[in-house]
């Protein structure tokens, strides 16, 4: 039905956290570590980083400003990191920056973005993920979002495009919107990625979890397993599966 593919978000509902349980952060790293590894072109990982820009995103953006870098700082001895940035917000606009191979740059571009009431563009985010891999190689995308008010079938039918590329999707979920859940799982899924619920009120668990990604996108499940081990915090939590 219908009514079962799209949803609108009501203004009056209060946005729930997310928390997620300890067994969560671990099915979805061991998933990152059991996802196989990207063909590295040049040697360099690419990664596409896409953010939902819309009001209810504000306070996440802030943060994520502040922790891109992370996603660089472990990837300097696998050959280095390129991010390319896509956003949405508003009436329709949905923007990507250039690829970029440091986290200045990628800042730069994150703060001159603000977030602005809108629709979600999910189906853009992944269309543009194909057309980037078909010019050269993706290692992974990684989405941060709270809603879903797109056909579920047509999204899904992208993500299978990019599972057939090798494009793994991990889906980093803020709140509690069911239907939002079942559409990110979907994508996760018929992409081969990992679908992980996140509390918005961690910094650090959002850090750890952009880093891990960012580090398998780099030089694959070897490099997060070494990752792992010099980290600590959630990170280890996957280490049992990489032996």
């Amino acid at each position: 039905m219908a009514g079962d593919k799209k949803i609108t978000r009501r203004a009056s509902a209060k946005p729930q956290k997310a928390r997620s349980s300890n067994s969560q952060i671990e099915a979805f790293l061991n998933k990152v570590a059991l996802t196989p590894a990207p063909v590295a072109g040049d040697g360099r990982g690419r990664l596409i980083f896409a953010m939902d820009a819309t009001a209810s995103r504000e306070p996440s953006w802030d943060r994520a400003c502040h922790i891109q870098g992370e996603m660089f700082k472990e990837t300097d001895a696998l050959g280095g990191l390129e991010i390319q940035l896509i956003f949405y917000r508003g009436f329709g606009e949905c923007k990507a920056s250039r690829w970029v191979a440091g986290p200045a740059a990628l800042r730069r571009f994150m703060t001159g973005v603000f977030c602005l009431a809108g629709h979600t563009q999910i189906r853009k985010v992944l269309k543009r993920a194909i057309q980037e891999t078909n010019e050269k190689k993706v290692g992974a995308l990684v989405f941060v979002g709270d809603a879903v008010e797109e056909d579920i079938d047509a999204l899904g039918h992208l993500a299978g495009e990019l599972g057939l590329l090798g494009v793994p999707c991990f889906m980093f979920h803020e709140g509690g919107d069911p239907t939002a859940r079942r559409a990110f799982q979907q994508i996760a899924r018929l992409s081969g990625g990992a679908y992980c619920p996140f509390d918005a009120t961690s910094a650090q668990q959002l850090r750890d979890l952009l880093a891990a990604v960012a580090v398998y996108a780099a030089g694959g499940r070897a490099a997060l397993s070494d990752f792992s081990d010099r980290t600590g915090g959630i990170v280890p939590q996957l280490t049992h599966q990489l032996k």
